[in-house]
């Protein structure tokens, strides 16, 4: 079978004791996948009806049955048996992950044709049946291409599979923190490229959907990459909505990854989006200095990524020490500051300081373009604050043409880097003060 029939030994029983022929409300996802219809972010009329099961525990009777009027599509059923026969019975040869939630296999499906990635849920790992359900939920709700594609999914028994669209380049860890000696390392704008993606990933949960997603686990190993190093987010067990009206966060049991986690997430288990900021923060410090977020096999005083940089955030002449060896100093300097000022910002242990993704987006817009887009230099007299960074872009919303908006992207992105320095040099003028 293929649907939520036995989640406990009790919902078993239920279930065997029902006999009035389908009365009683079916809580089970669909046996077959509706017509497709524009993917969209669920829409505001929609909201009350998706907030209780993906912010909540999950119900089974919460859960999505048909494509309706969100234009959701949802996500086909597989048996067991056709996902064993698709991973050639999960042989070791089609293995490509592995981690606390269980294995990655890639396999074919026999139906389509169609290459895919199935992920094979550990029963004793770390995500269990709410995880499950949150990234169903979620994935089929949010649709957008920098956000991995839920295929399907198989709830036989005991047995848990997520299908996803296969990426064939694997994740960012592979190619930044796990580089195979066959694999060449990542150029400084394919690096930027990459940012931007994920970026706009969480853009989109951000910003975009209605009501806003908190992603929760950014990190390299979810970032999966296509064959043109294209980024989309993959992993949404850990998912939660973000505070609705007036609320400011959404209390949470800590839950991550150690070393992505914002500080203030990790102290008070308060998550808002910034909690998300900051993890983004930290993938690309890793791919500015191709280090991990946390490594043991370094000196005491490197082990942490975020530790290790911050001394060298409040000096720009100490920055060319924080990009990656492997890029040969092959990199635009202008480039490469402004990457470091925006690190920065997102790292920012004050949550209100933090830049929103879309600011984040319009300054990597600008960065991974490649040589040859030319520069603006930084206009001292330019009193931008970090809560106004775009400003700059909205005076001049009325240009139409693009260089235009491509003289906007490169403001915020200056802009981004002079209030960076602008913020140190204030706080070294306090310090002074202070020792008067």
């Amino acid at each position: 079978m293929s649907c939520f029939s036995c989640f406990s030994s009790h919902e078993k029983k239920a279930a065997s004791k029902r006999s009035d022929g389908g009365r009683r409300q079916q809580s089970q996802l669909p046996a077959s996948p509706p017509p497709r219809k524009q993917s969209s972010a669920p829409t505001r009329t929609e909201t009350s009806k998706q907030r209780a099961p993906v912010g909540a525990a999950p119900k089974k009777d919460a859960l999505p049955k048909e494509a309706d009027n969100n234009n959701n599509v949802a996500a086909q059923t597989f048996t067991f048996r056709e996902l064993a026969t698709a991973t050639k019975n999960f042989r070791q040869e089609c293995l490509i992950g592995e981690g606390g939630f269980g294995r990655v296999y890639k396999g074919m499906l026999d139906k389509t044709g169609q290459v895919v990635a199935v992920k094979q849920l550990d029963r004793n790992g770390l995500q269990g049946n709410r995880e499950f359900l949150v990234e169903v939920l979620m994935l089929s709700l949010l649709h957008h291409e920098n956000l991995v594609n839920l295929i399907g999914y198989c709830a036989d028994g005991d047995q848990r599979l997520l299908v996803y669209e296969y990426m064939p380049r694997g994740s960012l860890e592979d190619h930044l923190l796990d580089l195979r000696p066959n694999y060449d390392p990542l150029d400084w704008f394919t690096r930027m490229k990459i940012a931007l993606g994920a970026a706009k990933g969480l853009e989109y949960l951000h910003e975009k959907a209605n009501p806003p997603v908190i992603y929760r686990d950014l990190k390299s190993s979810n970032i999966l990459l296509d064959n043109w190093f294209n980024a989309k987010l993959s992993d949404f067990g850990l998912a939660k909505l973000g505070p609705m009206g007036d609320r400011q966060h959404v209390s949470s049991r800590v839950m991550g990854t150690y070393g992505y986690c914002a500080p203030e997430y990790q102290r008070t288990g308060q998550l808002t989006a910034k909690s998300d900021v900051y993890s983004f923060g930290v993938v690309l410090l890793e791919l500015i200095t191709g280090r991990r977020a946390i490594d043991t096999t370094r000196p005491t005083e490197e082990q942490n990524l975020v530790t290790w940089a911050q001394p060298m955030f409040k000096d720009p002449r100490r920055y060319p020490e924080l990009a990656d060896p492997l890029l040969n100093n092959d990199f635009p300097v202008r480039g490469l500051n402004q990457a470091i000022a925006v690190a920065a910002m997102c790292l920012n242990e004050e949550v209100a300081v933090r830049p929103l993704m879309t600011d984040v987006v319009t300054a990597l817009s600008y960065l991974w373009l490649g040589p040859g887009t030319g520069a603006v230099s930084v206009h001292a007299q330019s009193p931008l604050s970090d809560h106004n960074l775009m400003d700059g872009e909205n005076r001049n919303s009325q240009a139409e043409d693009g260089t235009d908006t491509m003289d906007r992207k490169r403001a915020v992105a200056e802009a981004i880097e002079w209030g960076s320095n602008s913020r140190h040099n204030a706080r070294s003028r306090c310090g002074s003060a202070s020792s008067l």
